[in-house]
């Protein structure tokens, strides 16, 4: 598909937990973490559905959760998933391939590092995303970067440091047992945000509009571009 043409793959130097523990993330994915489909579909298209032809980039898919369900319910969609796990990326594929998702893509990408055009999507979805990478400011003007305008983002976080540990702390224990020459890039410890915090990361873009709430263990963002 032209979408899969949109962005380019980057090498990388040390390893990544989700390469050595590729399942324990996906079985988080799957059976702990909350499901939003339903909140990212309210949020992005509160008519019920996109338009056809809409173009989206979820940013950090991993397995590729979310990608595949919005692809699986809204054939018309053209979805590119990136993550910087090439294990994860196939796992995404595979999934994709099993659920026959022709509009649906994934390939090893950097957030940080799209390689993507400017204004090359409608849609921007992040998961879990920024409590992994310390270069928050990065990922978000990367995010403003390649929205088309009129775009939107969605972003979702959790709130505390214990429950969005729990999948990192499984993957040091399991690599604990291969060590690695080049060392891990991840940290022991999932970063999160107070919601000032986390509504202050969005105002170094000028957003069209802004829109922070929590609910639960999750906080939430909305940003168009102008």
């Amino acid at each position: 598909t032209a979408i899969s043409n949109t962005c380019a793959y980057q090498p990388y130097k040390n390893d990544s937990l989700f390469e050595h523990a590729t399942w324990v993330y996906a079985f988080c994915r799957e059976h702990l973490f909350r499901d939003d489909t339903k909140r990212i579909i309210t949020a992005l298209w509160p008519e019920g559905r996109p338009a056809p032809g809409t173009t989206l980039i979820e940013l950090g898919c991993g397995p590729g959760f979310y990608s595949c369900r919005l692809g699986e319910r809204f054939r018309e969609m053209s979805i590119i998933g990136v993550d910087r796990s090439g294990k994860q990326v196939q796992w995404a594929n595979d999934r994709a391939e099993a659920l026959q998702l022709s509009n649906c893509c994934f390939k090893r990408i950097n957030a940080l590092k799209l390689s993507c055009p400017e204004a090359a999507f409608d849609v921007v979805l992040a998961s879990r995303l920024l409590t992994i990478l310390p270069e928050q400011a990065g990922v978000i003007a990367e995010m403003y970067r390649v929205l088309k305008p009129g775009g939107r983002c969605f972003v979702a976080e959790p709130r505390y440091a214990c429950w969005a540990s729990i999948p990192l702390l499984a993957m040091w224990l399991l690599v604990g047992l291969v060590p690695s020459e080049n060392g891990f890039r991840e940290p022991y410890k999932a970063t999160v945000f107070s919601g000032d915090t986390f509504a202050n990361l969005f105002l170094a873009q000028p957003w069209k509009k802004i829109r922070t709430w929590k609910d639960g263990r999750y906080q939430y963002a909305l940003c168009q571009k102008g």
